[in-house]
């Protein structure tokens, strides 16, 4: 697994509450157990006007120009409910997301995105809606800084923001270690 010491990064602003692993990954759209193959259609129902022709809908966050590097994403409360489905973790990874900002998360969710990488982050209301106007600004790119051994989130050289990890999850992500 790939360590996680730093990111910088812009970050998707999907400002929505209980987004479910259904939602991120539909069942329709796993079509095996492998861990790769599943971008495409993480949030297919959102992303596409049309989900069997796979046409775009440009109006969707992920769509925008704007967001097609971004490796963080910010959202709302119980990002990740739902079902147990590791493969919603899996889509995120190979899409490119690296770290995730929100009010809460489904547990289980919580947990695979350790398991699997990505670093999964508890804010609070407020910082996270000052996250999502700073991500949807038009007129400049604002990028966040993670430093996870300090645990710290800086906007672009501004502020810095604490956050909360367990300590085994902290050191297993540094590492790049899985549970095994």
């Amino acid at each position: 697994m790939e360590k996680f010491i730093s990111l910088k990064s812009i970050a998707i602003p999907l400002l929505r509450s209980n987004i479910d692993t259904d939602a991120i990954i539909p069942s329709r759209e796993i079509k095996g157990i492998s861990k790769t193959g599943l971008a495409d259609g993480m949030f297919a129902n959102w992303r596409y006007k049309n989900v069997e022709k796979r046409e775009v809908d440009p109006e969707f966050v992920f769509n925008q120009k704007k967001f097609i590097n971004a490796k963080i994403l910010i959202s709302g409360i119980n990002f990740g409910c739902g079902s147990s489905r590791e493969h919603a973790v899996w889509a995120l990874k190979e899409w490119g997301i690296r770290s995730i900002f929100a009010i809460s998360f489904g547990s289980i969710f919580y947990s695979n995105c350790i398991r699997n990488g990505i670093l999964p982050i508890v804010l609070d209301k407020d910082i996270i809606e000052k996250f999502i106007i700073l991500a949807e600004d038009k007129e400049s790119v604002v990028n966040f800084n993670i430093n996870l051994p300090m645990k710290i989130i800086e906007t672009s050289g501004q502020n810095k923001y604490s956050f909360d990890l367990l300590p085994s999850y902290k050191e297993m992500l540094i590492q790049g270690l899985d549970p095994i």
